[in-house]
């Protein structure tokens, strides 16, 4: 039986690249000259620690990162910021957490989508992703496009179309 699997992957490299990208969009901005702003990337606990000198320029370097994940062809919808909280030196620091699968949540709305349109396919929940199967690959076809046109809290991607 045809199937695919629905996921939300990231390319940490990509990420890795985007806040490159920040820090040398910062050093060039006269806005940010003479100002404590890092901007660091830890991989193995999947967080961006951000620290700016306001909380106005905490909003323009959250935007910036947004940004740059755009051009590096990841979705903004990946970064979840924490509170802006301030530092002993007078800066500010914020934490942005990259969320990678699809939580539980949105995976039930995913399958009930799929369940209201009564296509011949069956969706199930594993893990972090949603496997779709079905007789025939124009149906398949028909779920996807149905998920690529519904606003989801999550990007998806579809993968391992058999």
């Amino acid at each position: 039986m045809p199937s695919f699997d629905i996921v939300n992957q990231i390319n940490l490299q990509e990420v890795d690249n985007a806040v490159n990208n920040t820090l040398k969009e910062v050093a060039r901005r006269y806005d940010f000259r003479d100002t404590n702003t890092q901007v660091n990337l830890n991989r193995q606990e999947k967080k961006i620690n951000l620290v700016a000198g306001s909380e106005m320029q905490m909003e323009t370097l959250q935007g910036m990162l947004v940004e740059n994940f755009a051009k590096r062809k990841v979705s903004g919808k990946n970064l979840k910021f924490g509170q802006v909280e301030a530092t002993a030196h007078g800066d500010v620091k914020c934490v942005a957490g990259i969320s990678e699968g699809i939580d539980k949540e949105s995976a039930r709305k995913i399958v009930k989508m799929i369940k209201e349109q009564k296509m011949k396919v069956q969706p199930a929940i594993q893990d972090n992703q949603v496997r779709v199967t079905g007789k025939k690959i124009d149906d398949l076809q028909a779920v996807i496009g149905l998920l690529k046109g519904a606003d989801l809290p999550v990007p998806l991607q579809f993968v391992n179309l058999k």
